[in-house]
């Protein structure tokens, strides 16, 4: 019985190596339970390739920021996960543990203090990594310090973190808890200079961070938000939905549970707007977050009569989704607007002048 379980078990594994999807099919038991072990031990594998694609990335910030930054990565709480599988068990309750990444400017004088930009990642399930390298080399360049956290639901820290993603929920508490990790911790941190940025996912929890700690953050920028989590739904594919009615997440779809859906966009909830200075970029050709989810966001805050909020909508820029990330030079030269409407009210000590000073901050020469 078990060489035949074991058989079972191994034309599996090579079925699902060769590619082949396995959904486990009622009436037969055996096969079954062979199949979800399989499918189990996969889900355990994607996880640990993650973690070691994560600790190779860590090692590359210092390779590619070191000269210019002190690199740290700390280990904080944010709230208790919004669910628990046993909430009388052991633990349970307990807030939450996550990562973050830390960049001060090498030539920072302890005696002084200094601006503060916080910086959630994108992505459903992402996380925080040398993708950003030349954009943070852009920041300590001008003597911001950075706050990078890798909230719940981030990946490269194997299933459990992963399933305690809240979308536009807990995970902007987690951020806000990473600006307050620094500005209780570092000296050099001024409260009072402290500003967002992010781009699609991050753009969201940038959005929520300014609606729900409208005191914390002197200006944010939003790059492609997702501001529509209904309508997302809409023009997704399943896959995508399925991340959101997991039994660990939201549970629920959005035709079944519209207002839970609702609380997570910011293109519905403009009232909890305070008027702290926001920039909002979107492009037409974006192929991850359609424009008419910003378009929306935008006209929300009009018609809210909310004021101290810039917006421009690009046509059709290269890099559709990343167009402002990218490495060309009008990306570049979007990057420098967007600095000078963040240094404009953060002042940091060496705001770029021209987008030569960029390039040479981003690109060393």
């Amino acid at each position: 019985m078990k060489s035949k379980s074991y058989t079972i078990l191994f034309v599996l594994i090579a079925l699902v190596a060769c590619g082949f999807k396995l959904d486990a099919q009622p009436g037969n038991t055996e096969l079954m339970n062979a199949i979800n072990g399989v499918n189990r031990q996969f889900d355990a594998l994607d996880h640990r390739l993650d973690i070691l694609e994560k600790n190779i990335d860590d090692i590359l910030w210092f390779e590619r920021t070191g000269d210019i930054a002190y690199i740290d990565k700390i280990y904080i709480t944010g709230p208790p996960p919004a669910k628990e599988s046993n909430p009388t068990g052991q633990g349970a309750g307990n807030p939450l543990k996550f990562w973050s990444y830390v960049f001060i400017p090498r030539d920072a004088d302890p005696s002084k203090k200094y601006p503060l930009l916080v910086f959630p990642h994108g992505g459903v399930h992402a996380n925080f990594t040398t993708y950003y390298t030349h954009i943070i080399r852009e920041m300590v360049s001008q003597g911001y310090i950075v706050i990078a956290a890798d909230y719940r639901g981030s990946t490269g820290y194997g299933g459990g973190l992963y399933r305690r993603i809240d979308y536009g929920g807990l995970e902007v508490a987690d951020v806000e808890a990473s600006r307050q990790y620094m500005v209780d911790n570092y000296d050099i941190v001024d409260k009072n200079r402290v500003g967002i940025i992010g781009w699609s996912h991050g753009g969201l929890i940038g959005l929520f961070c300014i609606f729900d700690y409208p005191d914390a953050y002197k200006a944010c920028f939003a790059g492609v938000p997702v501001s529509d989590v209904i309508a997302r739904m809409g023009y997704k594919d399943d896959d995508y939905r399925d991340l959101f009615s997991a039994d660990y997440h939201i549970g629920k779809s959005a035709d079944q549970n519209v207002e839970e859906y609702r609380k997570r966009s910011p293109a519905w909830q403009v009232d909890r707007y305070r008027n702290t200075p926001l920039l909002i970029h979107t492009n037409t050709n974006d192929e991850d977050v359609n424009v008419l989810e910003v378009e929306h966001l935008i006209k929300s805050l009009k018609a809210a009569g909310k004021e101290n909020f810039q917006y421009k909508i690009f046509e059709e820029m290269p890099g559709g989704h990343s167009f402002d990330r990218m490495d060309y030079k009008e990306a570049r030269r979007i990057r420098l607007d967007i600095y000078n409407f963040l240094n404009g009210q953060l002042t940091p000590p060496r705001p770029f002048k021209s987008i030569r000073d960029l390039e040479k901050a981003a690109y060393r020469f």
